[in-house]
């Protein structure tokens, strides 16, 4: 499972609050390649230097953005530490509270505890593949669980597959009126209506080949 995670875990960019200008960014990464020559050969010096390791870490950096010559030269701002560092480092919690807000940092320190969301990281094909076979509620009550899954559950894509499993046959016709009207909408329609519908396309459409060939 853990070929699921991206190298950057987590990532969050926002201005810090007024009346400070300053723009900062939280990162949290799965692995980082360190040279234990640099950083762990003092503790474990047994290792061969051309050994490397795989660490977790979490960067926070700003940019001091001011109109005030003094701070103009100023270079950007880094503190990074391994995720089991970050966790007893409360004056840096403070700060991300601050910039990001209570709910981040939680997050944030979840995921340093090793709490990740696998099925918010599977790929959206295989996700539309697996919310297809849901029951409907099923399907409303995921769509409130995250953004990410609220767009996925009302994306077309979806109702497409749910369109097609269901329906025995759709013709090409049916199709033009579901990306027309989207697909969600066309599956809660009932019968009547999307007959009705229908019928008003194909007048349309003789309308228009009428004047053509008029």
């Amino acid at each position: 499972m853990a070929s699921l995670l991206r190298e950057e875990v987590f990532e969050r960019r926002g201005q810090a609050p007024a009346p400070s200008k300053d723009f900062c960014q939280l990162l949290v990464t799965r692995r980082e390649v360190v040279q234990p020559l640099s950083l762990l050969l003092s503790v474990l010096g047994n290792l061969r230097s051309n050994s490397t390791f795989v660490l977790p870490k979490v960067i926070f950096r700003w940019w001091k953005i001011s109109l005030r010559n003094e701070l103009r030269e100023s270079r950007p701002g880094e503190i990074k530490e391994s995720q089991e560092d970050f966790l007893d480092d409360s004056s840096l919690h403070i700060q991300i509270a601050i910039v990001f807000g209570a709910k981040v940092l939680e997050h944030v320190l979840s995921l340093c505890r090793g709490n990740y969301d696998f099925l918010e990281r599977l790929p959206v094909p295989l996700l539309l593949y697996i919310i297809s076979f849901l029951e409907l509620e099923d399907i409303a009550r995921l769509s409130q669980v995250s953004r990410r899954f609220e767009m996925i559950c009302n994306s077309n894509a979806l109702w497409e597959n749910i369109v097609e499993n269901l329906c025995d046959t759709v013709t090409p016709e049916m199709k033009e009126l579901a990306q027309e009207m989207g697909w969600k909408q066309f599956f809660f329609t009932n019968r009547i209506q999307l007959q009705l519908q229908l019928r008003r396309r194909r007048q349309k459409r003789d309308a228009r080949n009428k004047k053509l060939t008029e």
